[in-house]
């Protein structure tokens, strides 16, 4: 008498996936927790919203105007009439220097222009008046 044997199934090799989800997800988490604590500090200034702001790429020359009307230059304030002065140095002569001013959002509009009026006379190829997107 024939006598089959049953055909066992091959064994196959299976990579021990758990840890490798683990690890994903640890290092999901990380950068998630990390980029939160990527905040630019300065000045606070609360930015008028735009629907269509855009991100600036180049290396600019930052002028704030916060609630009160003082202005700061890179982090340090500057009265308007010596503004003139620390501009012109900054800029140096370059044509297309950017130069972006953020005024908040309850500044007077005649307090920004003021800024902005001396920005061009420092020699401001390009000016900018910094916005926040507006998330609706």
């Amino acid at each position: 008498m024939l006598v089959h044997r049953k055909k066992r199934p091959r064994y196959t090799v299976q990579a021990p996936l758990t840890s490798l989800i683990d690890i994903v997800f640890l290092l999901l988490i990380y950068f998630l927790l990390t980029t939160n604590f990527m905040v630019e500090e300065g000045i606070d200034v609360k930015l008028p919203r735009a629907e269509a702001a855009r991100t600036q790429t180049r290396k600019e020359i930052t002028v704030h105007v916060d609630a009160d009307g003082r202005t700061f230059l890179e982090g340090r304030e500057v009265a308007l009439n010596e503004l003139f002065q620390a501009l012109q140095s900054r800029i140096d002569g370059a044509e297309d220097r950017l130069v972006t001013i953020k005024a908040d959002r309850s500044v007077i509009l005649n307090q920004a222009v003021a800024v902005m009026d001396v920005a061009k006379a420092a020699g401001a190829g390009r000016l900018c008046l910094a916005t926040e997107k507006d998330f609706r």
